[in-house]
């Protein structure tokens, strides 16, 4: 059940030395630039594999050459800003930008004269890998929580896989964010950034913020996913009304989904941004309609959990009132599936992901319907409680509340240079030389700093 996870097209990148546009001065670093440009090699390669394979790709390679490259790229940061390396000349680096809309679904492809830009997409792509293949991985579980012969440790087995998904989308979240508020900002100081004239939405704020958002409310949703699978297997080997004794809280529910709708919904707010703006590339349409359709469909179950927990505890008229509109607000979301939108990738990624979540929202609106016909018939023959208006039972909304957290991105060690493990372990070396020379008299270290002047004869010094 993949569906409800935006499948991100990957970006590809052109060839580029960095011996080509580095001065190495005393040759110091050779070997280490060499494995940059290899690094980065590996990288393309990867990518442009990726971009023509059809069907499941592999997103686990993309990751380990990607946690490979950047140790590389932090370190050719690190050196040009200590001068340890110098710039012959401003290395170009060319990106496929994926996340613009263009005409005829073209990405085009960017020449970017910055170093910087080079360390964002990289970090996108990576936020896009671990997206990406944390939604593989949720589809390859399928709707285990509903097969009927499925054993206690097999299902706790594969809650574990859903929580590890769940974990991957908080480290891209924590990606994303690092993007936007370190990266971004510090690319922003440099003077090869103001040459770009015409900015693809990887180089936004707003939008890797937004990014930010989306991976953090599809943790969200997979993190109340993995809270309903055991109720879900126990509903349907033995339904009972309303909910068996396993279910969690529906007025916790509720607020689970109602931040995610959340989350949904200022992601899309943020993604609109860019189109405001005179060089800046709007966002492409499916994300945009995702992102929307995910805040609508989260408050659309949020109502359903609302509703569910005022009929259990007799607030019938509330109950009504709730899920009816969650009821009619599922069933508008269903019937509008035939648009083109909700989900990114391939063409038989969004055509099977628009088939897989019209049929969760049509078990959804059932289910929907299901509770307000028994809270329903419950009020017009007992309790006959008046259902609120639409603007009353706005005002008793909860706040959302979050189950997950982002993970903070920490930049690896770099691969040489200044930070890097060899780099240090020689600076450390250094000061303990100097600290121990510092411990002797100033004729001591005269003499150690000149073994030619130390006395080698039985009485030198000594005058009679």
């Amino acid at each position: 059940m993949g569906s409800n996870i935006y499948a991100f097209e990957l970006p590809t990148t052109g060839s580029l030395s960095f011996s080509d546009h580095i001065s190495n001065g005393l040759d110091i670093y050779t070997t280490q630039i060499s494995g940059a440009t290899q690094a980065r090699a590996n990288l393309r390669a990867v990518l442009k594999e990726s971009r023509h394979t059809d069907g499941d790709k592999d997103y686990l390679r993309l990751v380990k050459t990607l946690e490979e490259y950047l140790p590389y790229l932090y370190a050719i940061v690190n050196c040009l800003e200590s001068r340890d390396v110098m710039s012959t000349q401003e290395p170009v680096f060319s990106w496929r930008t994926t996340l613009s809309a263009q005409l005829f679904n073209n990405s085009p492809r960017l020449s970017l004269p910055s170093l910087s830009a080079e360390l964002v997409f990289t970090l996108v792509t990576y936020g896009f890998a671990l997206s990406n293949l944390a939604r593989l991985n949720v589809a390859a579980l399928g709707s285990y929580e509903r097969e009927r012969g499925i054993s206690d440790v097999e299902r706790k087995a594969k809650d574990e896989k859903l929580g590890f998904a769940v974990a991957q989308f908080c480290k891209a979240s924590g990606i994303f964010e690092h993007v936007s508020t370190v990266a971004l900002s510090d690319a922003e100081q440099t003077p090869s950034w103001k040459s770009i004239r015409v900015r693809p939405p990887e180089l936004s704020k707003e939008v890797t913020s937004a990014l930010s958002k989306l991976a953090l409310a599809a943790a969200q949703a997979l993190a109340i996913r993995k809270l309903l699978t055991k109720s879900s297997y126990d509903n349907t080997v033995a339904s009972g009304p309303p909910f068996p004794a396993s279910h969690p809280s529906p007025a916790l529910l509720a607020k689970l989904h109602l931040e995610a709708s959340a989350l949904y919904a200022s992601a899309e707010s943020l993604l609109r941004i860019p189109a405001s703006r005179k060089h800046d590339m709007e966002v492409t349409e499916p994300l945009l309609l995702f992102a929307r359709d995910g805040a609508a469909l989260h408050g659309a179950l949020a109502r359903k959990w609302l509703g569910a927990d005022a009929g259990v505890h007799d607030a019938l008229g509330v109950s009504v009132g709730f899920l009816a509109v969650a009821k009619r607000d599922l069933e508008a979301l269903r019937d509008g599936n035939a648009r083109p939108g909700g989900s990114g990738g391939t063409k038989e990624e969004m055509r099977d992901g628009r088939r897989e979540r019209r049929e969760r929202i049509a078990a959804e609106a059932e289910d929907a319907a299901r509770l307000l016909r028994q809270f329903k018939q419950i009020n017009d023959s007992v309790s006959f409680l008046p259902v609120p208006s639409p603007a009353e039972l706005q005002a008793a909304v909860p706040a959302g509340r979050l189950a997950v957290a982002i993970k903070a991105f920490a930049a690896p060690l770099p691969a040489f240079g200044p930070g890097s493990v060899e780099y240090t372990r020689k600076h450390a070396d250094t000061l303990d030389v100097e600290d121990r020379e510092s411990s002797f008299t100033s004729d001591e270290q005269q003499s150690m700093r000149n073994p030619a002047s130390k006395p080698t004869y039985a009485g030198a010094g000594s005058y009679f």
